[in-house]
């Protein structure tokens, strides 16, 4: 692991100057070397965590007088140095040379997954990292550095990554920016190859507070994050396109747009199949036919910025387009479940926002030769506003809706059902989540298809403040099993 002095990594004079030798803004992580970086989050102030960190300190022999002169010094260090969320990431050092980062509302942890395998299948050593955690590929051999966590890791913690995968002669990454993220500078120390964007809808109004600072945080990673000279690659069919593509060019940047209106990579058509869907293209004025063995035409989109990606960091596109055949879908993310059984077919979707669940059902509704039936519900402690547009859409969109559990958190389980059911007051209500999914699958007859939607690749359900094993997809396909 590389050392620096403090005065290197602060770039200023400092009368005492110690070795770092790790960078951390979790107290829990703070080792013998570490330099804990109290920032404020979105729960939390970390200043508060400034006793537990020097306590691990001075839990280590010979800690005890270090620990003091931090105590002393700690608060107009963070004074002095306004600017230690960049500086942080400047410690690890190394990064892949090809680094590349997707915002969105909807779509990112399947673009940044695609791009992982459309670079492996190019013969690249390639990672994705981002709500799934880190994962290398080879080939068609993946490995899991680390597991699920946030969609963008705390800034020391990507460069320590990132430097990681640099020591495993990584050479591409595809990286996961979420709001959150950019706007508490997690990406700023990422060397960007070219940066992406799907789609803009609600959501995390509980941080951002209003629509327009939810947009203003995603424009960041192309106005401040993505230098000059770059490539922004901008999904044509947002509704949010003409505000990024405008950022972006004032941003110095090229812009290339994807999809059915997009000028660069057009869907020219598509069509549904048994394995996925048969894609017509126009790439850069070539026409090409694929097939994707994806469903759903939110997952064509994906692909076709994941491609898009690849191309802007300097894949040639007519091995980038075959390569979107050997595509295979992001866990929790429209994953198909189960045994063959005779009735029908199960999925787990991670849609969690108005726009992702109407998506998901749209996308399905061609696969339901019977019924199409939905099992959904809404976090706790989030934007409650998407509650009763769920419900709606749900509603409007499948032909049995089953409102149950979430991920409470604090809130009351009824009272987030009941202000889901405010838009679909004739949808069946089964708090207990097992429960819903288990009936969905009970009622469930050939040509039907049940979508499990909300919590996708998650392991648990957060229950106050206690998280329960729990994964959606386990559980549907215990339920299936007593009809193989």
């Amino acid at each position: 692991m590389s050392a620096l002095h403090l005065s290197d990594l602060l770039r200023r004079d400092l009368a005492s100057d110690p070795i770092i030798t790790g960078v951390t803004a979790d107290s829990r992580k703070v080792a013998p070397g570490a330099l804990f970086v109290a920032l404020p989050g979105t729960t939390a102030d970390g200043r508060a965590f400034i006793p537990q960190a020097l306590g691990r300190r001075r839990r280590r022999p010979g800690a005890g007088r270090y620990a003091r002169r931090r105590r002393a010094g700690a608060g107009d260090l963070g004074r002095r140095a306004p600017d230690l969320r960049h500086r942080r990431a400047r410690f690890y050092g190394a990064q892949p040379k090809t680094c590349v980062a997707v915002t969105g509302t909807n779509g990112k942890t399947s673009v940044a997954a695609f791009c992982r395998q459309i670079w492996a299948g190019l013969g690249h050593k390639s990672a994705s990292m981002g709500t799934l955690g880190v994962v290398g590929q080879k080939g068609d051999k993946t490995y899991a550095l680390t597991g699920p966590g946030l969609t963008s890791p705390d800034a020391a913690e990507a460069a320590r990554l990132m430097a990681e995968l640099a020591a495993k002669d990584v050479t591409h990454v595809a990286v996961e920016a979420s709001s959150h993220g950019i706007d508490q500078r997690r990406l700023d120390g990422v060397a960007l190859t070219a940066a992406a964007f799907t789609n803009l809808t609600q959501d995390h109004l509980d941080y951002h507070g209003t629509m327009d600072a939810y947009r203003a945080a995603k424009l960041r990673l192309f106005e401040a994050l993505l230098p000059r000279g770059r490539t922004a690659v901008l999904n044509a069919d947002s509704d949010a396109y003409s505000a990024f593509a405008a950022a972006s060019i004032m941003a110095g940047l090229g812009v290339m747009g994807v999809g059915e209106r997009g000028r660069d990579l057009t869907l020219i058509g598509r069509q549904a199949t048994p394995e996925g869907q048969r894609l017509t293209l126009d790439v850069q004025g070539e026409v090409r036919d694929i097939l994707l063995p994806l469903a759903g035409a939110f997952q064509a989109s994906n692909a076709l910025v994941a491609a898009g990606l690849c191309i802007a960091a300097g894949d040639r596109p007519d091995a980038v387009i075959g390569a979107l055949e050997g595509l295979t879908g992001a866990q929790g993310r429209l994953q198909r479940i189960g045994a063959e059984t005779g009735r029908g077919e199960v999925y787990v979707d991670y849609a969690h926002t108005p726009d992702g669940l109407e998506t998901v059902l749209t996308a399905l509704r061609p696969h339901a030769t019977g019924r199409l039936i939905v099992v959904f519900g809404a976090g706790g402690d989030r934007d409650r506003g998407k509650r009763p547009l769920m419900g709606e859409i749900a509603a409007r969109l499948a032909d049995v809706a089953i409102v149950t559990d979430d991920n409470p958190r604090s809130e009351d389980p009824a009272s987030i059902r009941a202000q889901v059911r405010t838009g679909c007051p004739d949808a069946l209500e089964i708090g207990d989540r097992r429960a819903a999914i288990e009936a969905a699958i009970e009622m469930m007859r050939d040509g039907d298809v049940v979508v499990i939607a909300g919590k996708g690749h998650e392991q648990g359900q957060i229950v106050g403040g206690t998280t329960h094993p729990f994964d959606d997809a386990t559980v549907a396909s215990e339920a299936l099993s007593l009809y193989a």
